[in-house]
């Protein structure tokens, strides 16, 4: 074991552990064991190579102008043996050192100095020593430099969401691509359309299918618009957005290093006490995540219901596991549970963003962790959503096109189609008939002869079933 000493007093810490004193304390003031996200560690590794390489530049700058001490300045080999070894954290390396957990108390400082305490006792065994030996390298003085947590985590959270925005864009639209082949496939496969579970008016599964790909083709658009808002970061803020005690160079520059390392659009706010303070962003990026996930409820829990028995299977959904330890052969709709169970998992998170941005006091919002947490939680969850969808729910799918067609003509929803040929009282005496019996419209209208067979036949073909409305010479 090695001793390590804050202001507050002395932890003895395993030897070759990379994380220190401020770590081991926040592990114990936390008692929990929610992980912090891995997506998150490495966005804030990102932000800390930003800062050590916008410094290298500020010194630089500062030399060619004659300015300052060299006695102010880090060593080079230090802050080029931080630069490697942010790199590393960056690529999600030492993420078992990491041992804060996502929910925490202190506005991000346990994450901050956690991932400064790996990114130091790293460099210092790339440099030959053990770890803790902080008179060579200090977590705060040199991992710090010009940094804050209050900086540094919401910077490197928005980073993260970005990172997750790209990917979630992507999988939504390959759903989306998907579903717009089922359209055109079933464009004019007929089914009995609903409304209140109820029998109503004769539809397609192309009109069906037509529905969700709009819906997520809305959604992709959407998704696309949160870059807008995700994109502002407060880096070079310091610790309310003020750039206290913080070179006016290097509130500046880093934005720019930032944009380099990752390719994203972010930019510095032009009010960074607003970046710092307000965290309405985040309601609002949750609330576009929030109704991608309504929509993937509905489009999954109409498949389930049309695949289920209660409907006659007009549908089939592809068979994934075992359904069932005591009942042999049963199959369950489990791809759309999943989706289920996720979605309503994002709606509480929806409720937890919504909350706790509301609660930041001041300069600062002190529940940036527990935010940050639940809207990656989110993200990642509509990631895997689509991602299930594609694979274990459209691919496999079976439309029982012929078995739904055979139950469209026995049911007297379609008899909407003649009310401009006989009027409602004759089409609801036919309905009447069919309900009654049993009957096709063919063999009731055979037997009430309410309007002529050859007319009735056309009718009811699809191109004219599925024709938007109908013009008087139609008549």
């Amino acid at each position: 074991m090695r001793a390590e000493t804050d202001f507050l007093g002395e932890k003895n810490i395993p030897e070759q552990a990379l994380y220190g004193i401020h770590s081991v304390r926040a592990r114990e003031n936390f008692p929990d064991n929610t992980a912090f996200s891995f997506e998150w560690y490495k966005a804030v590794a990102l932000v800390k190579l930003a800062c050590y390489k916008t410094y290298v530049k500020f010194k630089q700058a500062a030399q060619n102008e004659n300015l300052g001490k060299e006695s102010i300045w880090i060593n080079p080999e230090v802050i080029d043996t931080l630069i490697k070894s942010a790199g590393e954290l960056s690529e999600g390396k030492y993420f078992e050192h990491f041992i804060v957990p996502a929910i925490q108390g202190g506005a991000g400082t346990s994450i901050n100095l956690n991932i400064n305490e790996i990114i130091t006792n790293r460099a210092l065994q790339l440099l030959g020593n053990l770890p803790g030996n902080y008179t060579l390298i200090d977590p705060i003085e040199h991992a710090n430099v010009f940094q804050s947590t209050n900086d540094v985590i919401p910077t490197s959270l928005k980073i993260a969401v970005m990172f997750l925005l790209n990917n979630l864009e992507e999988e939504i639209n390959m759903v989306r691509m998907d579903m717009e082949s089922l359209e055109k496939e079933h464009r004019n496969s007929l089914r009995i359309g609903y409304t209140q579970m109820q029998e109503a008016v004769p539809s397609s599964f192309g009109r069906l299918f037509s529905t969700y790909s709009e819906a997520l083709s809305r959604d992709w658009w959407r998704v696309s618009k949160c870059f807008e808002r995700i994109k502002v970061v407060n880096i070079g803020g310091g610790a309310i957005g003020t750039g206290i005690a913080i070179p006016r160079y290097f509130i500046v520059e880093v934005i720019q290093e930032l944009q380099t390392l990752t390719k994203l659009p972010v930019t510095r706010g032009e009010n960074l006490q607003d970046a710092t303070a307000n965290t309405d962003t985040f309601v609002e990026v949750h609330g576009i995540l929030k109704a991608h996930a309504v929509v993937l409820e509905k489009m999954v829990n109409d498949i389930r219901l049309l695949a289920s028995d209660l409907s006659h299977k007009e549908i089939e959904i592809p068979k994934k596991q075992v359904g069932s330890s005591i009942m042999p052969g049963k199959v369950n709709p489990v791809i759309p549970e999943f989706v289920i169970s996720a979605t309503q998992k994002i709606y509480a998170n929806d409720v937890l963003i919504t909350s706790l941005c509301a609660k930041g006091c001041l300069d600062l919002n002190a529940y940036i962790p527990t935010i940050g947490y639940a809207l990656i939680d989110s993200l990642k969850l509509l990631i895997a959503c689509n991602q299930s969808i594609k694979q274990n729910l459209l691919k496999g799918l079976i439309i029982n096109s012929q078995f739904a067609e055979m139950r469209l003509y026995k049911s007297p929803s379609i008899t909407t189609a003649l009310v401009p040929y006989i009027g409602y009282n004759k089409s609801a005496t036919l309905a009447h008939e069919m309900k009654k019996n049993g009957l096709t419209v063919f063999e009731a209208n055979q037997k009430l002869n309410l309007i002529d067979n050859q007319k009735l036949e056309s009718i009811v073909q699809p191109d004219n079933l599925l024709k938007m409305g109908y013009s008087i010479k139609d008549l």
